[in-house]
């Protein structure tokens, strides 16, 4: 019997031009292997030479060519398309890479639903290629990308509103983010379901209570993203009161990445970097920490807060974003704004003062179906059954 095909687009899937995107949707994929034949066409933007594009575009009428080059690779294609930085004519170039992947899938056997892994960008791709070969999409709603560019491109609201609404599935990683597009696009009447990003560690190990102090994970280029100047902050302030816990950072890095997170740190005895490291060093790491500390100024999700919830450390984590909505008045998951360092202090230190009673509440969690829908097994099944109702209700 043929497997239903689904046709992936992401510019988030690591590929044989950028091995090094994330994998949170190179995850998905192998969970829906099984249920699907899958094919994933990789995005990788470049920058046209700019003085010749803007003379096309002028000639084009504001309607620019969007020139692409593929190549094959192991899970489907890989596209550069080239399009100017800044978001400058970025409907127009979106559309148009959607019109050239239509005419692709055209030439090899019809998909049976396209799947866009953004709304802001994908999304627009996928809806004009839906559009033109008459078949259903589906979108995921990646929160901190798709967010920024909505509050700076108003001018386009309408233009994802029609691909929010037309997709006939949603799939939002997070409550907040899902609530933050209905804010500005209108609420779905459609199907959505909340998606987890999966994880490669979802087998808990239980929490102890004699934690060595605070953990922090991230790689130490992003550190202003991860908000490495709020933990100093935080961190001096319980300094001057004579209770700074000990912070270990684990992440790697390049010479000038370590340098410049020295600079922030300015040689304080409490905060230690200890380097890049196995996921599964990274796990005891985690079950020997107090907490996970991470108010990140920005995040989509945040894989690590799971990871370290199946650990058996509790976390700290930005109030707005990443998992927020998952653990409304969990004694285990203390949100913070992240731009306010005494918030991050006061996290930290109940963070210390709580632990037996937050981690025998983790412990509870960690055995309850809560804490199954962060499974890959469960993730993968919401996942297929979405992308199922999407070609059902496309065939009724």
């Amino acid at each position: 019997m043929t497997r239903l095909l689904v046709h992936h687009v992401s510019a988030d899937f690591p590929d044989s031009i950028d091995g090094d995107k994330t994998k949170a949707i190179a995850r998905l994929v192998e969970l829906a292997e099984p249920n699907f034949a899958q094919h994933v066409w990789s995005l990788n933007r470049r920058s046209p030479e700019l003085s010749n594009f803007a003379v096309k575009a002028v000639i084009s009428g504001l309607r620019p060519d969007c020139e692409i080059e593929t190549e094959a690779f192991g899970r489907g294609s890989a596209i550069i398309y080239r399009a100017p930085p800044r978001g400058i004519f970025h409907a127009c170039m979106l559309t148009d890479l959607g019109r050239k992947l239509a005419e692709r899938i055209a030439d090899g056997p019809r998909p049976d639903v396209l799947v866009g892994h953004k709304l802001t960008v994908e999304g627009l791709v996928v809806h004009e290629a839906a559009r033109l070969l008459d078949l259903p999409f589906a979108l995921s709603i990646q929160g901190d990308t798709d967010t920024k560019i909505l509050g700076v491109r108003p001018d386009l609201r309408r233009r994802f509103a029609e691909a929010f609404h037309d997709a006939k599935v949603v799939f939002p990683f997070a409550p907040w983010s899902l609530e933050r597009v209905e804010e500005q696009l209108g609420k779905r009447a459609g199907k959505t379901a909340i998606l987890p990003c999966a994880t490669d560690l979802d087998t808990s190990i239980a929490p102890r209570t004699d934690g060595t102090g605070l953990l922090s994970v991230f790689h130490l280029k992003s550190h202003r993203r991860k908000n490495l100047h709020g933990m100093v902050a935080a961190m001096r302030l319980l300094e001057a009161e004579g209770g700074a816990p000990r912070l270990d950072v684990i992440g790697g890095g390049s010479d000038t990445d370590r340098a410049a997170c020295e600079r922030v740190i300015k040689r304080s005895g409490r905060i230690h970097f200890l380097g890049a490291m196995a996921g599964e060093d990274v796990r005891q790491c985690m079950n020997r920490a107090t907490a996970l500390v991470l108010p990140s100024l920005r995040e989509s999700f945040g894989i690590v807060f799971i990871e370290a919830l199946f650990a058996g450390c509790p976390v700290i984590y930005p109030k707005g974003c990443a998992v927020d909505g998952f653990f409304d008045g969990a004694a285990f998951a203390i949100p913070v704004d992240a731009r306010d360092p005494t918030a991050i202090a006061a996290a930290m230190q109940r963070a210390v003062a709580e632990e037996i009673a937050m981690k025998a509440e983790l412990a509870e969690w960690q055995v309850s179906s809560e804490a199954v829908k962060f499974t890959r097994s469960v993730i993968g099944a919401s996942f297929v059954a979405g992308l199922q109702h999407a070609i059902a209700v496309r065939g009724s």
